[in-house]
């Protein structure tokens, strides 16, 4: 992995004074919450580095086996988690809940492209910041997103065999530098009446949590969106641990995802990832999703 001392001497001064500008942000901006108030909130929390370490260390606090590269798995157990009054998984193509259900039988390509003026803050981001803690590594160039991305399903079970976590891995081709290392999971949140999907990515000290509210359309396409007006609801959370029960919490209003998963009219199953910033378009990442 790219531990932060192999990154140059520039990179490492200006990501170290990026996560003191980040780390300065949450506290003038974030509220300080109890976990036991918002258990919505609670997630595995990253140390110094992340690289893959959070499912080794998240395994060795709560006594879980860690089973990497597994055959078997999917990001959602069943999309059944996500029915409620807004959202019917019956009406989700069959292709696309299978991606959901299955997904360590999926193979990833992406294509990224980003846009001015947003670009330059995401490849200052990314060559710095992300690549010090080696986390959000995301492709910033052609090159980089035109091979293959390694995608991993990491399984956390308990002494039961009860998967209480599922992790999703990913990694640029060259092995080293993490995509993301991420947790999936369903939970309620206190702004939507139907569960959503849950995605935590640690950090450093804390982490960045993705609430999106599930939606179909009328094609079986899954659309899931990030997007509310207060702090509850779907959106972009980035925390910082304080004590075993009580966070910092920055609700980003202005980040919001938009997720689309959908088969194509040649029959191939796609998914496109957008990312805005004040509305404006940041980063869209569009995959190619094969079975295999």
């Amino acid at each position: 992995m790219h531990e932060p001392s192999r990154l140059p001497w520039v990179a490492r001064l200006v990501g170290a004074v990026g996560e003191r500008i980040i780390y300065a942000l949450i506290r003038l901006f974030g509220c300080v919450v109890r976990l036991q108030d918002a258990p919505w909130l609670a997630g595995p929390i990253g140390s110094d580095y992340i690289g893959d370490r959070p499912y080794a260390e998240l395994a060795q606090r709560e006594g879980l086996e860690v089973i990497r590269d597994s055959r078997e798995g999917g990001l959602l157990s069943s999309l059944e988690v996500l029915r409620g009054p807004d959202f019917d998984p019956a009406c989700v193509d069959d292709r696309v809940r299978d991606f959901y259900e299955n997904t360590a039988r999926y193979e990833l390509d992406a294509r990224a492209r980003s846009f001015l003026p947003l670009n330059v803050g995401v490849w200052l981001l990314v060559t710095t910041i992300s690549r010090r803690v080696n986390q959000l590594t995301f492709p910033v160039d052609a090159l980089e997103s035109a091979a293959a991305m390694k995608s991993e399903i990491v399984l956390l079970r308990d002494g039961g065999g009860r998967t209480r976590y599922t992790g999703w891995s990913r990694r640029h081709t060259d092995g080293e530098r993490v995509i993301y290392t991420g947790f999936y999971m369903t939970d309620r949140i206190p702004g939507c009446r139907s569960p959503v999907v849950k995605a935590v990515f640690p950090m450093p000290g804390g982490n960045a949590t993705v609430f999106l509210r599930p939606a179909v359309n009328g094609q079986g396409q899954l659309e899931l969106l990030s997007q509310g007006t207060r702090f509850g609801d779907p959106g972009f959370y980035r925390l910082d641990k304080l004590d075993e029960d009580t966070v910092r919490v920055w609700r980003v209003r202005t980040l919001v995802e938009y997720l689309r998963v959908f088969v194509d009219p040649d029959g191939e199953l796609r998914c496109e990832h957008e990312v805005r910033f004040w509305g404006l378009p940041v980063l869209t990442l569009h995959y190619h999703l094969r079975r295999c």
